[in-house]
């Protein structure tokens, strides 16, 4: 390979690094719309617990996580019911209204004990801490996505 061929392939691959690097480096300081923390995040990074809030509230998270990890198995059981159902017959049988009714009905468990954590978790913080969780779940539940 002669010396001007290698002096374009070495400036190709320095400009592909440069673009790329661009790129990266665009994306990580020009983009200004960041997701908002999770609630756990705030919770643990905003609300300044004490260590007996903290530990209490790891707790109550810990003892959810397991409940919804059991009702999120029961979803996959439900979808795959509605699957089994849907590729049985034609159209809406009995079947698959059973196994829409039943995944719903899952969901709306999943929803309300999901609530329920919610307010308890409230229970642990200050009048201050839970102001502020109070707007941080308005906001949550009232936002438009995108």
């Amino acid at each position: 390979m002669g010396l001007p061929a290698r002096n374009l392939l070495i400036t190709l691959a320095c400009s592909l690094l440069a673009v790329g690097a661009g790129a990266w480096i665009g994306a990580k300081v020009f983009d200004r719309e960041r997701p908002a923390p999770s609630l756990h995040e705030f919770v643990h990074d905003e609300l300044d617990l004490t260590a007996d809030q903290s530990a209490r509230l790891e707790i109550m998270e810990r003892d959810f996580a397991a409940r919804r990890s059991r009702r999120e198995a029961e979803l996959r059981a439900a979808n795959a019911e509605l699957a089994a159902a849907m590729a049985a017959g034609r159209g809406y049988t009995p079947e698959v209204r059973a196994a829409v009714e039943r995944f719903h009905a899952t969901m709306g468990a999943l929803q309300k004990e999901t609530i329920l954590h919610v307010l308890d978790m409230r229970k642990v913080l200050t009048p201050e801490q839970a102001a502020r969780y109070d707007r941080r779940i308005s906001r949550a539940l009232t936002e438009e996505t995108r």
